[in-house]
């Protein structure tokens, strides 16, 4: 920063030029004494004086021109070393000075340019005319004006730059000043790179935004989609669960069935063909079945073939025994249960009515069901649905019904155990099984099927029947029908030896009273019991091998040990 002093006013330095020149002249003594004239005196005196001043201004005026051509020194240096050209024109345009930068700016010394008008410079006629348009707003307007020109470099080569102007004086001189930090065609270069590198960039923002516009809208799909397969999943699972659950439930359930099942239907006889035929009848269709006749007479076996025969043979066929459970389970065992739905159910049951759906579910001994559960049963029977104990949830079912009993339900209906409206649904299609008395031509049959299926159980090989067996078994009435028949026929197995059939029963005891069946159910085990045990003493307790007490007996080693397990049957 230059700092300049201020000036003082001409009369006020004369004036005190005069006082000092007046002292020195008072100091001094008066070389004419009274002699010379007093005018004389007054000249010389100011004469004197007058002398005195002007050695006293050129001192000055020396001091002052050393200032100046200090700070001239000063405004050059700072004039050719700026870091932009300046240029001093006059009010034409014509170039009267300028500094280093603009010379080497324009690759030209700068003695050829004074005097040289600077539209001579511009490198294309519009850039003139925009500096004749500049020059007249910088006559006319204060201020600092600006505009955008292309020169000519001595080479040949145009550089931008910015032309900005500001008028120093009101008469026709005026000062302009050409500025350029940057080489003006590296700026100018840059500056369309930098454009191009902002387009370049607007241009990749835009793609990339619809990229990830695109990306987003894809993942914001896939995030769908996920939730969506997530719940999915999650129903899914809870659709497994509640299969699996099901299908354990549903094998629970059939392996209790498979152990009551009796075989396959036996049997030519015209009573069981007739049976079969009615079975053919209602198979395919939904119609629910009402199965009527003494027990043992294999109704569970029928029950089973019109399953079989029907288009739900795919599903499962469930058993549930009415007699067999107690009264106050049978409820949550048809309909099911909710966790707490009572004191002691500590987990959540699927009902036989849901393991059903899509099936067959079999109500043998119909008519034990207690009295307030027909209503409910009625319902599933009309509408296909329920509620489980504990749940306000109501539960559609797609189930056939087939029923059985031993019961006269028109008997229980007038006696107020049965409802009337239940019997008339179930009664859609009733068939009546014979008892084995009414078909004693199919004995033989059964007798052989059931030999087989206890040789296979019990490792026996019996191979024969004999006559008088045969004529045995079909004298005999048969309160049991084929169950009991059954139960002879495997304990006939268990206690024959060789490979004939010998059966032991004496049947004029099973007409007796039930405490006298008790007693021959006894007394077979106990022969059984003394048979085994004088076997063995013979073989001196040896079980396998050629002699051993199992050939004797006519069993398999692992049988023989059952059966002594079961006996008590141990050596001291």
């Amino acid at each position: 920063m230059a700092i300049v002093e201020q000036e003082q006013h001409p009369s006020q330095a004369a004036t005190e030029q005069r006082v000092r020149a007046e002292k020195q002249l008072q100091g001094g003594a008066d070389p004419y004494g009274s002699e010379v004239d007093q005018e004389a005196m007054r000249l010389l005196h100011e004469l004197q004086v007058y002398q005195i001043e002007l050695e006293s201004q050129n001192e000055e005026l020396r001091r002052f021109q050393e200032e100046l051509e200090v700070s001239r020194d000063a405004y050059a240096e700072l004039f050719d070393f700026a870091p932009v050209g300046y240029v001093s024109l006059d009010g034409s345009g014509v170039i009267r000075e300028l500094n280093l930068a603009a010379a080497n700016l324009l690759g030209i010394e700068r003695r050829p340019l004074t005097r040289t008008p600077f539209a001579a410079l511009i490198a294309d006629a519009a850039g003139r005319d925009t500096f004749e348009r500049h020059l007249s707003n910088v006559r006319q307007k204060p201020g600092m004006q600006r505009c955008e020109i292309r020169l000519s470099t001595k080479e040949g080569s145009v550089i931008h730059g910015q032309l900005q102007s500001v008028a120093l004086a009101k008469d026709n001189r005026a000062g302009y000043i050409l500025t350029s930090i940057v080489d003006g065609t590296d700026r100018w270069q840059l500056a369309e790179e930098l454009k191009g590198a902002y387009d370049k960039l607007e241009t990749t923002v835009e793609e990339r935004t619809a990229e990830l516009t695109e990306a987003n809208l894809q993942l914001v799909g896939d995030v769908q989609d996920r939730r969506q397969a997530e719940e999915s999943l999650v129903r899914y699972v809870a659709e497994i669960k509640s299969l699996k659950d099901r299908l354990q439930a549903e094998n629970v359930y059939l392996q209790q069935d498979i152990a009551r099942v009796h075989g396959d239907v036996v049997g030519q006889s015209n009573a069981l063909t007739y049976v079969m035929f009615r079975v053919e009848q209602v198979a395919p269709l939904d119609a629910t079945v009402l199965l009527l006749g003494e027990t043992g007479t294999g109704k569970g076996v029928i029950a089973r073939a019109v399953h079989s025969a029907s288009a739900r043979k795919g599903r499962s066929m469930i058993t549930v025994s009415c007699a067999a459970l107690p009264a106050n389970l049978i409820e949550s065992e048809l309909f099911g249960r909710e966790k707490g739905a009572f004191t002691g159910s500590d987990a959540r049951q699927i009902g036989r009515f849901e393991l059903a759906d899509g099936g067959t579910i079999f109500l043998d001994e119909i008519g034990e069901m207690p009295l307030e559960l027909q209503c409910k049963l009625l319902r599933v029977i009309q509408d296909g649905e329920f509620e489980r104990l504990g749940s306000p949830r109501t539960i559609k079912v797609d189930v056939r019904i087939i029923a059985a009993t031993n019961r006269d339900l028109a008997e229980e209906i007038r006696a107020g155990r049965f409802r009337e409206d239940l019997f008339y649904r179930l009664n859609v299609f009733p068939i009546t099984l014979p008892p084995l008395r009414q078909r004693k031509e199919d004995i033989p049959l059964l007798v052989r099927h059931f030999v087989a299926k206890f040789n296979k159980k019990i490792g026996k090989k019996i191979e024969s029947v004999t006559k008088g067996t045969l004529e045995l078994l079909e004298r005999y009435h048969w309160p049991g029908n084929v169950r009991e028949l059954e139960s002879v026929i495997e304990r006939a197995v268990i206690l024959s030896q060789g490979t004939a059939l010998k059966v032991m029963d004496r049947f004029e005891s099973f007409s007796g009273t039930e405490g006298q069946l008790r007693h021959e159910v006894k007394a077979l085990a106990e022969m059984e019991h003394d048979h085994i045990l004088q076997v063995l003493l013979k073989t001196s307790w040896r079980i396998e091998g050629k002699n051993g007490a199992a050939v004797l007996l006519g069993m398999n080693p692992s049988t023989l040990r059952a059966r002594m397990r079961k006996g008590g049957i141990s050596r001291e």
